[in-house]
């Protein structure tokens, strides 16, 4: 069977209204009742805001507008992140400008690590996170049996290349410590879509490409204005969409590929059916390069500093590598690289919308 991947051109002008018009187009509502409870799941990647980072407030905003336009009470809807080693829920979701969108329209934001997590049997084989965590894996209970809306956004990463709809799973159904699985990210991706496919009743990815990532994803890149927002039920077609816009041939994209072959969604953009604005000829021309971080990350878990992984990275000593991090990406890129890109973006029509907020 073919996927439906819906894709719309946008503007800052009318971001919203797209965005209403994108849920209508996927027919959220046939899945979606209005007496269930629905996960929104944010997508943090950095607690301070970067451009195309972590999800955008418009982008929120689209999805709760039209939830509540369309009779789905304030109480069930249920907007929510969890923390990594290097981001904070809270801190991130105010200065990523979260706060202010749900105060506006009556939600409250759930921080993942402050509710109840629990040992899940999953009866479906897994590729390799059974391996990682042999003791069982902790999933949020507030997730099994709820529908779940997935609001990632348009961009590269250094340990999966793209980004979007499946990653986003990443942070929400792995404790603080999912950074084991990068050893072997793109089995755990496929991982990912086995396990939400045994406990969500529906999932759903909105995702804004609006302002994407190109580069070292998912913190240190350069912006791009892309002005387009996609949807679709299956998080495989929409990666493979937003990877064919960056650029990229998705069957040659390992999570992808595995995803595909497995039949857990359609990454063939033959079996893809686009509904909306024409991409025929999309290409951002995007390349992923990995930051100084991921690049030391991957040395210690696959290449010539392997003999000090265990040491460095699962042993009480694993302490320095969020602080190395935080402090490559807070008190060097973000103030000499970073604080310039922001500056270039906040002159862009994106830029000023951001700053309404």
């Amino acid at each position: 069977m073919t996927s439906r991947v819906i894709v719309l051109k946008t503007s800052p002008e009318r971001v919203l209204d797209d965005y209403q018009r994108l849920l209508n187009l996927v027919r959220y509502q046939e899945y979606f009742s209005t007496e269930e409870e629905i996960l929104i799941k944010l997508n943090l990647s950095w607690t301070k805001y970067f451009p195309a980072c972590s999800s955008q407030p418009w982008q929120l905003e689209g999805v709760v507008k039209k939830l509540l336009a369309d009779g789905y009470k304030p109480e069930k809807i249920l907007p929510l992140e969890n923390k990594t080693v290097v981001t904070n829920p809270w801190e991130g979701a105010r200065q990523n400008k979260w706060l202010s969108v749900l105060e506006k329209y009556g939600l409250k934001f759930t921080a993942l690590p402050e509710v109840e997590w629990i040992k899940y049997p999953f009866k479906t084989k897994l590729l390799k996170l059974n391996d990682i965590f042999p003791n069982g894996i902790e999933i949020p209970k507030m997730f099994l049996g709820k529908s779940i809306i997935h609001l990632p956004t348009v961009k590269t990463h250094g340990h999966t290349i793209t980004t979007g709809a499946i990653k986003n799973a990443f942070g929400g159904l792995l404790k603080e410590v999912r950074h084991y699985g990068h050893e072997f990210i793109h089995e755990v991706m496929v991982d990912l879509l086995l396990m939400q496919k045994e406990i969500h009743k529906n999932i759903l990815a909105v995702m804004d490409g609006t302002v994407c990532g190109d580069g070292a994803g998912p913190r240190t890149m350069k912006p791009y204005i892309g002005n387009y927002i996609l949807a679709s039920f299956d998080q495989v077609a929409i990666d493979a969409i937003a990877a064919k816009m960056m650029g990229f041939d998705p069957l040659k994209i390992p999570y992808l590929r595995m995803a595909n072959e497995m039949g857990l969604g359609n990454a063939s953009l033959d079996q893809i059916e686009v509904i909306g604005d024409d991409i025929t000829e999309v290409n951002f021309h995007f390349k992923t390069k990995r930051s100084f971080v991921i690049w030391g990350d991957q040395m210690l878990r696959k290449g010539f500093l392997r003999p000090f992984k265990k040491i460095a990275l699962h042993s009480p000593l694993w302490v320095w590598a969020p602080f190395a991090s935080n402090l490559y990406h807070d008190y060097f890129w973000y103030p000499i690289i970073g604080k310039r890109r922001i500056k270039e973006f906040a002159q862009t029509a994106w830029g000023k919308l951001f700053a309404s907020y």
